[in-house]
């Protein structure tokens, strides 16, 4: 009876692990299998070792979109860890209208990526809103290239990343302040203590494993990042909006050469493992 009793809830577990384990966990074998061939999907796999590493260490492009991927984490994870708190904090509680503005804010979230970018794209047109306003407003006399300059198009992508991801992030911190015991507060207000203070060293302390979640799906976001690109700058101009995610993609499926694109994305898994951990280990010092 125990043993059966024991084995019932892995009999539970087996069809979500079957799908993990046959769309998840088997293509990620593949590819790292596919990194050490040379392999276009015509003609038989070929088995090279670590050529195709030898060869994204030689490969200056490769090198590029990796930076443009860490300053997109560099930028991007900050922002969407410390901004959302602002707005669950403001929408936190019985307003009137606070559930209005909670759906404005998560509506970005519902909205297709492919769509957002689309209309991001139309906003940043030199004769789009955005410069409709920036010269109608006189803070600048001429159309400002948001996608077509070079120094302009990833932070102009960045943007929209960050407009999308805040309802979500959003969310998970109203969560976290809604299970924050109110008697603090309360004893809080007793004492004298300001509402900044308040926040300071009661909010945020509390919101400390909600930023540590934040920080980590904020922080594989930015490394994944790809939908923007593709339909704002397809990389460019002149690869300066490329990130590792977008050279895998040009890679396997405009090049054809899956055994460079599988070790980029090997490399892209190793980082992405590597961010999670420090993250978990944060999170873990600070229980």
């Amino acid at each position: 009876m125990n043993s059966r009793h024991g084995l019932l809830p892995y009999l539970f577990l087996l069809p979500a692990c079957s799908l993990i384990g046959g769309f998840v966990l088997y293509p990620a074998l593949q590819a790292l299998l596919l990194s050490f061939t040379s392999f276009n999907m015509i003609t038989p796999a070929e088995w090279i070792g670590t050529a195709n590493y030898q060869r994204l260490a030689a490969d200056p492009f490769f090198w590029s979109a990796l930076r443009n991927s860490l300053l997109y984490l560099i930028v991007v994870v900050p922002v969407l860890v410390i901004a959302p708190i602002g707005l669950a904090v403001l929408v936190d509680g019985a307003l009137p209208g606070v559930r209005l503005f909670r759906a404005l804010f998560y509506l970005p979230v519902v909205t297709s990526l492919v769509i957002s970018g689309l209309i991001w794209k139309w906003v940043y047109e030199e004769r789009g809103l955005l410069n409709y306003v920036l010269q109608a407003s006189g803070l600048v006399a001429e159309p400002v290239a948001f996608l077509t300059d070079p120094g302009n198009a990833l932070f102009a992508v960045m943007a929209v990343t960050v407009w999308s991801g805040m309802g979500y992030y959003m969310v998970i911190y109203l969560a976290g302040l809604q299970a924050i015991p109110r008697h603090l507060y309360e004893v809080a207000e007793v004492e004298g203590v300001s509402r900044w203070q308040q926040f300071v060293h009661i909010t945020l302390p509390l919101l400390r494993p909600s930023m540590a979640v934040v920080a980590v799906m904020s922080s594989i976001a930015a490394m994944k990042v790809f939908e923007e690109i593709y339909v704002m700058t397809q990389g460019g101009p002149m690869d300066a909006s490329k990130t590792l995610v977008y050279f895998i993609y040009e890679t396997a499926f405009a090049e054809f050469e899956m055994g460079l694109a599988s070790a980029a994305g090997v490399v892209l898994f190793g980082i992405t493992l590597l961010l999670s951990l420090i993250n978990l280990r944060l999170l873990k010092r600070k229980h």
